[in-house]
């Protein structure tokens, strides 16, 4: 028999206090009709507002604001989309649904996101985007991948789903791109349960989304349910804008404790063979998923290390596979080997949850320790 007195730890849980229940309840009782979009209005003009952004529109989930977007830069058959192979799938499948192919390059050793020494190696007379994804809140190096995007005259898509709450040299994750991609999913830094957002500063680019977003009716349309292009329904409901009204309300609190939590795990793993996320100077992580890497000199069995943290109550989530491994329609940009078809290996993604106290983050680096040397 299982022991029913071990305390349960999550890889991550959201923080949900009264006030988002209150926003919840306000929106369920009187968000209709008239209203029902109120929410909605107001959490995008906060999110915007956060981020210093000139538009945004909330959507259903991440991965449809960059089905729009992609599907907005004009993304089809024949055309070549760079992203790192290490990766979730969410960021490849839009790639894949507009029919174009994810070209995947290798990532670099210290942030673990694409590296852009081989991102403008892999560049062709089909590459129509460059997708910089940052990892677990580490950011990707901006400047170098907007230079290659300049010179080449090629868009560089952020996709910040995971790196709420990081800053980039001055600037918020998913800022700087042609358009950004954030998650609200029930596991991310703040959470609407389900959700996403779409962000950019150009207005052109904001219109076409707008529309697409909206089953294809322009915002000036006037005629009623006239479709003036075919689009998507990737829209957010106003219960979950609501939720995510008050999480940004609280949204420097939520960084602050995702920052703790590291940075307890920073103290208590310094002296062992590992990496943990990285801050390059100028910048800021958001730390959202706490991950480390073992040297590669140190022989090292993830799952066995998967499994002493189960039987303590403890889940914890395994480094993203290679998705050169993956049978999807894409392809690496080399026959080389990639640190990304090897790191996953000796990679894990620790607990990270708002409700984890020092006691249980000590309990995780004990069983680390326990799994390098015993």
């Amino acid at each position: 028999m299982s022991d029913i007195s071990i305390r349960k730890i999550p890889y991550t849980k959201p923080s949900i206090t009264a006030l988002e229940v209150q926003y919840a309840t306000d929106a369920a009782a009187n968000g209709w009709g008239e209203h029902c979009y109120d929410y909605i209005v107001r959490f995008e003009e906060a999110f915007k507002a956060h981020l210093g952004v000139k538009y945004a529109i909330a959507t259903s989930s991440c991965t449809g604001a960059l089905h729009m977007g992609m599907h907005a830069l004009g993304l089809g058959p024949g055309d070549e989309v760079i992203m790192a192979d290490t990766n979730w799938i969410a960021t490849a499948a839009p790639i894949v649904h507009l029919g174009a192919t994810p070209v995947f390059v290798d990532i670099l050793p210290d942030s673990w996101c694409l590296d852009p020494e081989q991102v403008e190696a892999a560049i062709t007379p089909k590459t129509k985007a460059i997708v910089a994804v940052h990892l677990y809140g580490n950011l990707c190096d901006m400047d170098a991948l907007l230079a290659i995007g300049e010179r080449h005259g090629i868009p560089v898509i952020e996709d910040a789903a995971e790196a709420v709450g990081s800053v980039y040299h001055g600037k918020r994750a998913g800022s700087l791109g042609c358009f950004g991609a954030f998650s609200f999913h029930g596991t991310k830094t703040i959470t609407t349960g389900e959700g996403g957002m779409f962000v950019t500063n150009d207005p052109n680019l904001y219109e076409q989304v707008l529309t697409l977003s909206n089953h294809g009716r322009a915002k000036g349309q006037i005629k009623q349910f006239w479709p003036d292009m075919v689009g998507f329904k990737y829209k957010m409901s106003n219960i979950q804008a609501a939720i995510g009204c008050a999480q940004l309300e609280r949204v420097d609190e939520l960084v602050s404790l995702k920052r703790n939590i590291f940075s307890v795990y920073e103290e208590r793993l310094f002296d062992l063979p590992l990496n943990l996320n990285n801050q390059p100077k100028g910048c800021f992580n958001g730390y959202w998923m706490p991950t480390m890497v073992l040297h590669e000199e140190y022989s090292f069995c993830r799952d066995l290390l998967l499994d002493r943290l189960k039987s303590k109550g403890v889940d914890a989530r395994v480094f993203f596979w290679p998705l050169s491994s993956i049978n999807i329609k894409g392809r690496k940009a080399s026959d080389e080997p990639f640190l990304s078809e090897s790191i996953y290996t000796r990679a894990l993604n620790l607990p990270s949850s708002y409700c984890m106290s020092t006691e249980d983050i000590e309990l995780v680096c004990n069983s680390v320790r326990e799994a390098l040397f015993s």
